[in-house]
């Protein structure tokens, strides 16, 4: 069966007009996976705030209590005496000044930048390229720190960070369509619980205002928000 073939089959499962529990989404979204590999599992939810203003940004960390199962790329930017416990814990790349130079060339070969405070002002001039990717260091995510250990261990460990974007939409990563359906659905628990406790106070009205799960490739399925805002 062809791929296009296989995704008007998953089509098919899917009831447009349908708002699922989070426990149905979790089992449904692997029986309509249709890609050969390990795909993906996302949750797109969209947020009840305007994210022009300043105080209904909404942005934070969660640490997923199954873990993302990605191992991601860790970039520790600090001082020499910090090198030694950043790789201890699992650092992918430790440095300085040779990674600095690397991202002003264009490098991105990582998933995390965790950096100290001190080394901070050398790191401002690369906003531009870390910026757009949501790379840049950042003391409200945890990923400006002098305990670089603590948050090498914490991203290695599932912790993830979340953003609104323009449209007022998180887009998040909370497992893999191996995970089980128990996981997918306690990971994506984990993700709304936290985002509804950053509700800001100048959000009026619906504040979950939609809530979607997909696998790579897969449609979408549509979660039965009330649900989850208790």
């Amino acid at each position: 069966m062809s791929l296009t073939k296989k995704r008007k089959v998953a089509v098919t499962k899917v009831d447009k007009n349908k708002f699922y529990s989070l426990k149905d989404a979790s089992s449904l979204v692997k029986e309509i996976n249709c890609t050969k590999f390990d795909s993906s599992v996302d949750l797109h939810i969209r947020l009840g705030v305007d994210p022009k203003k300043a105080d209904q940004q909404v942005r934070g960390t969660v640490s997923l209590p199954h873990g993302t199962g990605r191992t991601k790329k860790v970039l520790v930017l600090c001082t020499p005496d910090k090198e030694a416990a950043a790789r201890e814990a699992g650092a992918d790349y430790v440095g300085l000044d040779e990674f600095v130079a690397k991202i002003e060339g264009g490098w991105v070969d990582m998933d995390v930048i965790i950096a100290t405070p001190a080394v901070m002002p050398k790191i401002g001039k690369l906003g531009k390229v870390l910026g757009p990717r949501n790379l840049m260091p950042n003391p409200k995510t945890g990923t400006v720190t002098n305990d670089v250990a603590a948050a090498v261990n914490e991203v290695k460990g599932g912790k993830i960070a979340f953003k609104v974007d323009k449209a007022g939409i998180v887009h998040a990563s909370i497992g893999r369509v191996s995970f089980s359906a128990e996981k997918i659905a306690e990971n994506s628990a984990e993700l709304i619980n936290a985002i509804i406790k950053l509700k800001p106070s100048a959000s009026k009205g619906t504040y979950l205002k939609a809530v979607s799960m997909a696998s790579t490739m897969s449609p979408g399925i549509a979660l039965e928000t009330k649900s989850l805002m208790n």
